[in-house]
């Protein structure tokens, strides 16, 4: 009986982590999806199968390949409008991005990972694309920076045997206190060539850190001059988004 439990389990974190394989691809084929979750193609696809009898997932004739179904979007729309960061600040957002032409984004700490919970695309031809669910690291970026420096004291992250060590751990300490002095952080080309970004905290009604709330576009066109102009916009949205959670 343990055993058969455990299969269960297991049957239903494998089922999960082919889900999650749609926060980085909108349609995938099922060797992709296969691959990427390691499974054997037979197992992932009686797997699939089952996602697909329960609509998490859809499979399009035409290329073979599958996608998120309503039954995922029947789940987000069951989130708290009045709770859930991601739903509750998407209206900011999308006047922030009105107002500077850029992608807006929102991530949250997760470990030693900042997860990105929501984005709104730059209307512009050449834009950054903000993709939801992406999971970056905590050690680089403006939002990164920001999430780090308004938080409480984090000895997990600034430790010689966590930290990558290719990066230079002072520089990145240094760069923190001018966060918590500047009220914002910014990074050009940091983690991704040609990428800039600018970030501001989000704190709650009880000064709580939530969020950080990140403008990003082409370095060519987000330049530090521009995100410096632009920075008393994002400090300020920021501030009004706090003031919308508990």
């Amino acid at each position: 009986m343990a055993e058969e439990n455990k299969l269960t389990v297991r049957a239903v974190e494998r089922a999960l982590d082919i889900l999650l394989c749609f926060t980085e691809a909108s349609d995938l084929s099922l060797t992709e999806i296969s691959q990427r979750v390691g499974l054997h193609k037979s197992t992932a696809h009686r797997l699939i199968a089952s996602l697909e009898g329960k609509g998490f997932l859809v499979r399009n004739t035409a290329s073979d390949k599958y996608r998120l179904g309503l039954r995922v979007w029947e789940l987000a729309a069951g989130m708290s409008d009045t709770d859930e960061p991601a739903v509750v600040l998407l209206p900011e957002m999308e006047r922030l991005r009105d107002l500077l032409g850029e992608t807006v984004s929102l991530y949250v700490r997760d470990g030693l990972e900042r997860v990105r919970v929501q984005a709104v695309q730059s209307k512009q031809v050449i834009r950054r694309v903000a993709q939801v669910g992406a999971r970056l690291p905590l050690y680089v970026g403006a939002s990164s920076k920001v999430l780090v420096a308004f938080a409480e004291p984090d000895d997990q992250l600034l430790q010689p045997e966590s930290w990558p060590q290719e990066l230079d751990m002072q520089r990145f300490q240094a760069q923190l206190e001018e966060t918590r002095k500047l009220g914002f952080a910014t990074s050009v080309e940091e983690r991704e060539a040609g990428a800039a970004a600018i970030a501001a905290p989000v704190f709650n009604r009880s000064h709580k850190l939530v969020a950080a709330l990140a403008v990003s576009g082409p370095a060519n066109r987000l330049t530090l001059e521009q995100m410096l102009a632009d920075a008393p916009a994002i400090v300020e949205a920021a501030k009004r988004m706090g003031k919308m959670l508990k």
